[in-house]
């Protein structure tokens, strides 16, 4: 089985060698019974969306180290949206079973892989979004930006009918299924909403009721998260907060994918 770590890069020269190091010496997660493995097959797919601090070099120089990493370069900066969607591009390329998102920061740390892909390998889940809020080890920071998250995750399971806590959690996972059918568009941070619309709206083939379709089995794990204050190079500001907001509307009612 397959798994792809989708990294998307900013201008993370000085903290994208320490995260990849991190990754490269966390084990894949276990495989599933099925497939006789001991582990997953793993590989990195580092996108660089334009970094103009010399991550794209970096990134370039740590594919051609390791013959499980991949680099994948974008001409210029749009939004971790764009870059996720070359990822996940690269991924179904690659024939991956399964994929996560790993922002490149170190804000989330690859130890939780295991868990948050665990509810994807053993078959009960689709797709995985983690949660800050459940009880993890988290850093103390901004009070109202845990305010607006608060309001954007309510406003967001208003319109979706889910009951999530954390939508604009950037760890998320996806079986193949729903990656051969996450249509993104969005280039910045309103991905993430965007991504929760989605998986509300999607319809998955049922296996077992032969033609016919089920609703997206989507799972919450806890996680812990080491947030960076905007000295340490934190990118998301209050009009992302705004565009989330807006996100929201649009692929939830104006512009939904409905995959039945």
């Amino acid at each position: 089985m397959k798994l792809a770590v989708v990294i998307p890069v900013y201008n993370e020269l000085e903290l994208l060698p320490v995260l990849f190091d991190r990754v490269v010496r966390t084990d894949p997660p276990p495989a599933p019974d099925h497939t006789g493995l001991d582990r997953c097959e793993r590989v990195l797919i580092l996108v660089d969306d334009g970094s103009t601090d010399g991550s794209r070099d970096l990134v370039q120089q740590l594919a051609g180290d390791r013959t499980d990493t991949v680099a994948v370069l974008a001409n210029t900066n749009r939004g971790k949206g764009a870059a996720v969607r070359l990822g996940i591009a690269k991924a179904l390329e690659l024939d991956a079973d399964a994929a996560i998102i790993q922002d490149a920061d170190l804000e989330y740390d690859p130890g939780d892989h295991d868990a948050v892909l665990a509810p994807i390998l053993d078959g009960r889940a689709d797709a995985v979004i983690g949660t800050r809020f459940m009880g993890q080890t988290h850093r103390v920071l901004y009070f109202w930006h845990q305010v607006a998250n608060k309001i954007i995750t309510l406003f967001s399971n208003m319109l979706s009918n889910l009951n999530l806590s954390d939508i604009e959690c950037g760890f998320k996972a996806f079986g193949r299924p729903v990656l051969d059918r996450l249509e993104l568009v969005e280039d910045r941070f309103g991905v993430e909403p965007e991504i929760v619309a989605r998986l509300a709206g999607m319809r998955l083939p049922d296996a077992d009721r032969p033609g016919r379709r089920r609703p997206t089995r989507i799972f919450e794990v806890p996680i812990s998260y080491a947030g960076r204050t905007y000295a340490e190079g934190k990118k998301i500001g209050w009009t992302d907060g705004v565009a989330a907001l807006l996100c929201i509307v649009r692929y939830n009612i104006f512009a939904p994918i409905r995959r039945d």
